[in-house]
């Protein structure tokens, strides 16, 4: 059992930074799910007869001013999530309009158990991302235990997501159930991965990868790669890859890589073919392609049938699977075969035994949008933070509950 099962919270305050930072147009929530994410751990601190204050943040205040002075703090203010939060939790929640003033102490001081306290964006401070001491002293304050359940900050240390910790003991800090399934899960592929492990890395840029497939050299078996970041791959061997997406600075970078597979023993998956395009938008003419002759004028914008193949095979193999990035431009159903085809092996794999976690922005629109959501082992919330973590990264926020 977890940390924060085994915790009775009876009678206890306890401060809990989530991730509330969702979509809202026209004062609307348009995606709810980090909200969700968080419903558990909230949920269980009430059951046991708590009462909560969530901390959150919400955009970037203060950068955002400076580029579009027409926006004021009112602009990104948590209060519009309060109506919405409030029928999820079938209770009414209360709103503080800061987080460290006499409102939110008092209101924080004076919750009952079963009672939820929704603090303003901790981010109309800058104190916040600056990980300041005093700022982070004076949050704690308001509860009697520390719970953070926001992996989607984890890699930053900012005041409520690292420097607070350290005003609660050992016994009264700890991770919410959404961050420790996240950490067992990010874990599990890192440390304790079954073999074959194969790591599937796509995306538009080597640039934005390169850290986390050296790291990945160490321990997976296979990695595949897709998006746009193959025809670097591609070029960097000499081949004709058009007017593909291609990062010319890192040509020397993708052969290194190559070769430190190769000495490692890891083999390197790149697409055989493309669906390619005559430009880049939803009505452009298609053909395909072998991606070492792709004519000039057309660029691959989705990987091919044969690709999608021999991609799946590999991944039916596997007993560990890890996908961070869409194989094309998904967006457009012209080039979303390639990655459906993706998530369809993925499903089966998980099916089959294999533990399958997908991580990063693009491939989990990607299982959403697919409806796979419930098909794979594990769906990471993190973004930012998950892919630090596979880059090997000490990520803050977990670190801070762990030392």
């Amino acid at each position: 059992m977890s940390k924060f099962s085994n915790y009775n919270f009876s009678g206890k305050k306890a401060l809990m930074r989530v991730d509330f930072n969702v979509p809202i147009k026209d004062g609307k929530i348009t995606d709810d799910t980090r909200i969700r994410a968080a419903l558990p751990t909230i949920k269980k601190v009430l059951a046991d007869g708590g009462s909560v204050i969530l901390m959150s943040h919400f955009g970037r205040p203060h950068k955002d001013m400076e580029k579009k002075p027409h926006l004021t703090l009112a602009d990104f203010s948590l209060k519009p999530l309060v109506a919405h939060l409030s029928g999820l939790l079938d209770t009414d929640v209360q709103f503080a309009d800061d987080s460290i003033s006499e409102d939110a102490i008092n209101k924080a001081a004076a919750l009952q158990p079963g009672q939820v306290l929704l603090l303003e964006n901790l981010r109309y401070y800058k104190q916040e991302e600056k990980g300041d001491k005093e700022f982070a002293e004076k949050l704690s304050k308001l509860g009697d235990v520390y719970v953070n359940d926001a992996f989607g900050t984890a890699h930053r240390a900012h005041a409520s997501t690292a420097v607070i910790a350290q005003f609660f003991s050992s016994d009264s800090r700890m991770f919410g159930l959404l961050m420790e399934g996240e950490v067992a899960a990010a874990e599990q592929v890192m440390n304790n991965a079954q073999k074959p492990f194969t790591a599937i890395i796509g995306g538009a840029k080597v640039s934005d990868k390169i850290m986390i497939i050296e790291n990945l050299l160490d321990r997976a078996t296979d990695i595949i790669i897709g998006g746009g970041m193959a025809y670097t791959f591609f070029k960097a061997q000499g081949c004709h890859i058009g007017n593909s997406l291609c990062e010319d600075d890192r040509l020397d970078t993708a052969k290194e890589l190559l070769k430190k597979a190769e000495e490692k023993g890891v083999c390197i998956h790149l697409p055989t073919d493309s669906i390619i395009a005559d430009k880049f938008d939803a009505a452009a003419n298609t053909s395909s392609a072998n991606n070492s002759e792709i004519p000039e004028g057309w660029m691959g914008l989705d990987i091919g049938q044969t690709a999608c193949g021999h991609f799946t095979k590999v991944i039916k193999d596997s007993k560990t699977i890890l996908w961070n990035g869409p194989m094309g431009v998904f967006e457009m159903e012209k080039f979303q075969h390639g990655t459906k085809a993706i998530a369809d092996a993925v499903a089966e794999a998980t099916a089959d035994g294999a533990f399958s976690l997908v991580g990063g922005g693009d491939s989990v629109a990607a299982v959403n949008k697919f409806g796979y959501t419930d098909k794979v082992s594990y769906v990471s919330t993190g973004g930012g933070a998950m892919l630090e973590f596979f880059e090997g990264k000490e990520l803050p926020g977990i670190a801070a509950i762990n030392n």
